[in-house]
């Protein structure tokens, strides 16, 4: 028995991203009620049309910004030319290096402590 899924346009990326990409996190946003009201989706019955990724992963290690969205483009190239697949896609893509910059920032804006400091 096949276990029928109610968003299969999600599923199917969350398994592409995985297996091409190795992440380390991958978070998946679904905005797509956010957007349901806009003219370009009228008549649409898909409720998986707007997407927020991030990316974190080693396969981005040396890329630009660009490269790295090309990527995730072609890895997600029939999602996105369906004619009720994806009709947007915002991308956050990062190494493991980047990220935990990132989080060292945010704690620091937040006035929490870097690191643990090992006591002797």
């Amino acid at each position: 028995m096949t276990r029928r899924t109610t968003t299969p346009v999600e599923d199917a990326m969350r398994r592409k991203i995985t297996e091409a990409l190795n992440p380390s996190n991958l978070e998946i946003h679904n905005d797509s009620a956010m957007h349901a009201h806009h003219r370009a989706m009228k008549g649409s019955v898909s409720k998986e049309t707007h997407f927020r990724m991030v990316i974190t992963s080693e396969a981005f290690k040396s890329k630009m910004q660009p490269a790295r969205h090309r990527m995730v483009y072609t890895i997600l190239k029939e999602e996105l030319e369906s004619e009720d697949g994806v009709h947007a896609l915002q991308l956050k893509t990062r190494t493991s290096e980047e990220e935990e910059r990132q989080l060292a920032r945010e704690k620091a804006e937040q006035g929490q402590p870097i690191a643990e400091v090992e006591q002797k």
